[in-house]
C-alpha cells in the first residue's frame, strides 16, 4: 500500500511536457521531459492539496545561449525557476556596458521582486548557456506565498541571504586593487570538497567574471592563469578546483 501511495504521489507532483510548453512563445520548441515539482527547492514541502492546486499553471520555456530570459523593464507578471543551465542577472549601465550581477544555477527562483511589488523588473536575466525556465503566473505564486508557511519560510531566509550576498558584493566592487576583487569573487563562490578542497562549479566564462567585478576579460585569464602557477587553483571542465583554499584566503585578506 505504502509504495502505491508514493507512486501516486510522484504522479501527482509532475508537469506533463506537452502540457508544460502549449504556451510557450512562438518559435520555442517543445520540452520532452517531466518536471517533478517537489524537487525545486521552494515547493519541496509543498503537501498533495497545494502541488495539485498549482501544477495546472506551471510552464516550461527553453532558452539557447545568450538569449534574455527577463527583460529590465518589463512586468513583473510570473515568478520563475531555473530547471537546468546556468542564469546571470545584469543590469545596463548608462553606457550600454552590462554589469553581472549575480549567477543562477538549477534549482534558484528568481523574479520575485517584482512578483512581490507588482512592480518591473529591475534588472536583466541572460542564459548563459541553453536553459530550461518553469514560470509561474503571479496571482498563483502570491496565493503561495500567503497561504503556504513552507513557501513563505523559504522565501524569507531567501532574501535574507540575498541581502547579505549584496551586501557581500557592494564590499567585492569597493576594492581597488583588481587581482584581490577576481581573489574575493571566486572566494565568494566556492563550496567545500573534500580533502581540504575547494570548488567553483558551473564557472562562468572569463567575460562574464570581467563584466561582474568591472574589469577587462583579458586581466581575468591573466590573475587566474597566475594562480594556476602557484599551485593554488586547478582549471576543470566548466568548474574550478582551489587546490589551496588557505592559500587564496590569504590573497583576499593580504
Amino acid at each position: 500500500m505504502t509504495t502505491g501511495k508514493k507512486k501516486l504521489q510522484d504522479a501527482e507532483d509532475l508537469v506533463p511536457a506537452a502540457e508544460a510548453a502549449k504556451v510557450a512563445a512562438p518559435g520555442e520548441q517543445q520540452v520532452n521531459l517531466q518536471i517533478h515539482l517537489r524537487k525545486i527547492p521552494l515547493l519541496s514541502e509543498l503537501n498533495d492539496e497545494e502541488i495539485l492546486r498549482i501544477k495546472p499553471d506551471f510552464r516550461i520555456r527553453q532558452y539557447a545561449k545568450r538569449d534574455i530570459v527577463l527583460q529590465k523593464g518589463a512586468p513583473g507578471d510570473s515568478l520563475l525557476f531555473l530547471l537546468s543551465g546556468s542564469l546571470q542577472v545584469v543590469d545596463i549601465t548608462e553606457d550600454g556596458r552590462a554589469i553581472g550581477l549575480r549567477m543562477l544555477q538549477p534549482g534558484d527562483f528568481f523574479g520575485e521582486i517584482a512578483v512581490i511589488n507588482g512592480s518591473m523588473r529591475s534588472a536583466s536575466v541572460v542564459a548563459l548557456t541553453p536553459v530550461l525556465v518553469a514560470l509561474l503566473p503571479r496571482a498563483t505564486a502570491l496565493h503561495l506565498f500567503s497561504h503556504s508557511p513552507s513557501v513563505a519560510n523559504r522565501m524569507l531566509r531567501f532574501l535574507a541571504e540575498k541581502v547579505q550576498r549584496d551586501s557581500e558584493f557592494r564590499a567585492l566592487l569597493s576594492i581597488h586593487n583588481t587581482a584581490k576583487r577576481i581573489y574575493t569573487f571566486i572566494d565568494l563562490l566556492k563550496k567545500p570538497e573534500g580533502d581540504g578542497q575547494a570548488v567553483v562549479e558551473n564557472l562562468p566564462t572569463h567575460q562574464d567574471i570581467a563584466n561582474m567585478i568591472n574589469t577587462s576579460r583579458e586581466t581575468v585569464t591573466r590573475t587566474l592563469l597566475a594562480l594556476t602557477q602557484q599551485g593554488i587553483i586547478q582549471k576543470g571542465q566548466h568548474r574550478l578546483i582551489i587546490v589551496r583554499p588557505d592559500a587564496l584566503q590569504k590573497l583576499v585578506q593580504s
